[in-house]
């Protein structure tokens, strides 16, 4: 979760009523897509992170499934963000094939975590469908939960998934030098594995997470052309092909062309992001596919 993340109670203001998402008529089919000619058969594709059990997707969210398994995307990792988030996740994740959950209390969320939330996440974690702990991590840019909480949940955090032996989401905004010191930590106590999701940063603190042992992936983000975001295609094309994974972060992070156009990301359109990195980097779009799914289904155990 990343550009519009907020804690529940001030979501009004910035995830649209139901009433305003878009229709799934209104949605571009895959095949109507300006890059058509990417979806070749049988490309396969894992967006490993996509926030499925929002409310976001209440309306037509078979559909949003659907829609993405006709677009090649195999399989789709749904982190929670908070503890009600977390058992919606593996709720999802029991009713849907190919969709996987993991569990955890996103750091704008820890200031809403309520007396026993942190136990019954931590017990989600014995549930065969959960293949990760998370979404946790800093963040700086927003200010709805003290960054002393936030420290504390990440640390719990990442003691849960070194103690199960599970890798971890991370979510780093505007936090690089406060989450380096946490990553160098754990690591010291022993295995570290886990993703940066969404990756934000630069080439230098790239290199800093590979070193510790991490995955990087990206989201919509990487296909924006803006200025500000050279730094980050930049540490796209660095990234080593055995840790490169993508995502949506769904509903979040609309990837070009469609941002501006649709208010709502789904795992379906992680084929855009998927293009703008295999032409970022070099390489066809199949070669991409299959390493970043291979590395996803590598990180996380899965089939």
């Amino acid at each position: 979760m990343n550009d519009k993340t907020a804690p529940i109670n001030s979501l009004s203001s910035l995830i649209p009523h139901p009433s305003s998402l878009p229709d799934s008529s209104l949605i571009p089919h895959p095949s109507s897509f300006p890059h058509s000619a990417f979806i070749p058969r049988p490309l396969s594709f894992l967006d490993s992170h996509a926030h499925l059990d929002l409310e976001d997707f209440d309306p037509d969210r078979p559909a949003v499934i659907a829609r993405a398994r006709e677009a090649g995307v195999a399989a789709v990792i749904c982190p929670g963000i908070s503890a009600g988030s977390s058992g919606a996740a593996v709720q999802l994740a029991e009713a849907e094939p190919g969709v996987y959950a993991a569990v955890g209390i996103q750091p704008n969320y820890c200031a809403q975590a309520a007396p026993g939330d942190w136990e019954r996440v931590a017990a989600l974690v014995e549930h065969p469908r959960v293949v990760a702990i998370g979404e946790t991590g800093l963040d700086r840019h927003w200010d709805y939960t003290s960054f002393a909480v936030q420290q504390y949940f990440f640390d719990r955090h990442l003691r849960l998934a070194q103690a199960r032996n599970l890798p971890v989401i991370i979510h780093c905004r505007e936090a690089e030098a406060d989450v380096l010191p946490m990553l160098r930590e754990a690591a010291q106590r022993g295995r570290l594995s886990g993703v940066l999701h969404a990756f934000s940063g630069d080439r230098t603190f790239a290199g800093e997470c590979l070193a510790l042992g991490l995955c990087i992936s990206f989201a919509g983000a990487v296909t924006y052309t803006n200025k500000k975001f050279g730094p980050l295609r930049d540490a796209a094309r660095a990234i080593p092909e055995d840790r490169l994974l993508i995502e949506t972060d769904s509903p979040y992070l609309v990837p070009h062309p469609l941002r501006g156009r649709q208010q709502r990301n789904e795992p379906a359109l992680l084929v855009l992001t998927a293009q703008c990195l295999a032409e970022l980097r070099g390489v066809g779009l199949e070669q991409l596919a299959a390493q970043t799914t291979a590395n996803a289904r590598r990180l996380f155990r899965l089939a």
